[in-house]
Formats: structure tokens, sequence, C-alpha cells
């Protein structure tokens, strides 16, 4: 998703995997599911390496490093960012890999890891929800005018800085998976450190040209209008300045 933003298509990763010692169905799990997500973004897995550190790691130790490639002229980075373009949110799959200490805390003091929510999953499950990987992205880059793209991560709406100074005007913001709603009641959290912590649903944005706002949410069914760009630099939620 690092690389998508940037309009990078991703070609090959490499795995680095250290633990204090070697059990074979926690290994299991995680190749099943490194593989799972070289085969949703369509690369290789090309290498990697597992250590057994005793005395060293405690638990396990998991990173990776992925390679992309694109031309140069391609690459796109928010500097074609203008007002009047609209911002365009894609759904989350959930927590997905950013806020997971303060989801921790939260249901270590409130609950456990075994609680079973209304909706059907255990609190456990819900932590451990795969991230969605966006691979839409290089089909919508391809056949629509995109003047820029975030991934929603640790730091939530601030990440959309990282695009550059430009107004983000979030009006209509994507309606948080139940688990936000759990988290906020149970620990006690107000709206603005959720929306600064967690994506709230919403993982992925793109910034596109107007007239190309309907071809991105034929390309993504389950994206929606969210907001635009606004002449004064900053962040605003539901007319709101976000800090």
């Amino acid at each position: 998703n690092d690389l998508y933003v940037m309009n990078i298509e991703p070609i090959a990763f490499v795995d680095y995997v250290a633990t204090e010692g070697v059990e074979v169905d926690k290994m299991k799990q995680i190749g099943i599911g490194l593989n799972e997500g070289a085969r949703l973004s369509n690369m290789n897995l090309v290498g990697g390496e597992t250590a057994t550190l005793k005395g060293i790691v405690n638990g396990l130790d998991l990173a990776g490093t992925c390679l992309g490639i694109q031309k140069k002229d391609k690459i796109i980075t928010g500097a074609s960012i203008k007002k009047g373009d609209v911002i365009i949110g894609v759904p989350s799959t959930g927590i997905h890999s950013n806020g997971l200490t303060l989801a921790r805390k939260i249901v270590e003091d409130c609950a456990s890891f075994d609680t079973k929510m209304p909706w059907g999953k255990t609190l456990g499950e819900e932590l451990l929800t795969p991230t969605r990987i966006y691979s839409e992205v290089l089909k919508v880059t391809a056949e629509c005018d995109v003047h820029g793209m975030c991934h929603i991560t640790g730091g939530g709406l601030r990440n959309l800085t990282r695009l550059g100074k430009h107004g983000f005007d979030i009006t209509d913001p994507i309606t948080p998976q139940p688990i936000y709603q759990w988290l906020q009641t149970a620990g006690k959290v107000d709206e603005h450190e959720m929306y600064r912590t967690f994506n709230m649903g919403m993982g992925y944005v793109f910034v596109v040209a107007p007239a190309d706002a309907e071809k991105v949410l034929k390309i993504v069914p389950d994206a929606k209008v969210v907001g635009s760009i606004r002449e004064e630099e900053g962040i605003w939620l539901k007319g709101k300045e976000f800090h």
C-alpha cells in the first residue's frame, strides 16, 4: 500500500522472521499470510531469512522489504492537487496494522481477546483481521486523472499532510466499523483522538479531478466521495478543523 500511493507497482518481497524458537504451526500461518499478500498484490516472494535468536528475541519479530517499479514521469506525489479536487475514500477491513497498541490495551483492561462481540467476531479476531491490500490502485491510476493518494495508517487523518500543503475537507467520512465504537466507548477515548490514532474505517484515499470521480467509483465499487480540496491549508472533519 505504501508503494501504491506513489503509483508504484510492487514486484518483489523479501521477508525476515526472528524468533526465540521455531514453532511449526506459527511459521506455517506466517507463510500462508505472506503468500496470500503476495498473491493479492501480484508480486513474488523472492527470498528471506528465518533466524532463531533465543535469549535475544522475546516472542517473534516479522519484517519485510518490498521492491516496486515505475517510470519517473508516472510517479504521483500530490504536487498536482488543486482546489476543487474530489477526495474519495476506500474502506478498510478494520484496524489494519496501526493503533494496535492502544487497541490491545483497551481489550486487556476492559474485556479479553476471547470476548465475542454482537457482530459475531471475538475481539482477538478483530485485531487480527488482515490489512486490505488496495491492488485496484494501479487500474485507477491507469484510467483516471489522479492527483494524489494516501494510505491512512498510524496517525489517522494526519497522514493526509504527506500530500503537501493543501486543504483537505472531509465532510462525509466513511462510517467506521463497529469495533471502533466499542474501543471508543470501552476505552473512554474521544472522537478526535480516535481519528488521530486509527483509520476509522477509511484505509485509503484518492484525490482526483472532479470529472474522473465517477470513473474511480466504478473501478472501486465500495469507495465513496468523502470530501474535497478547499483553498485554506489544513484538515477539516465534518466542518471542524482537525489537528
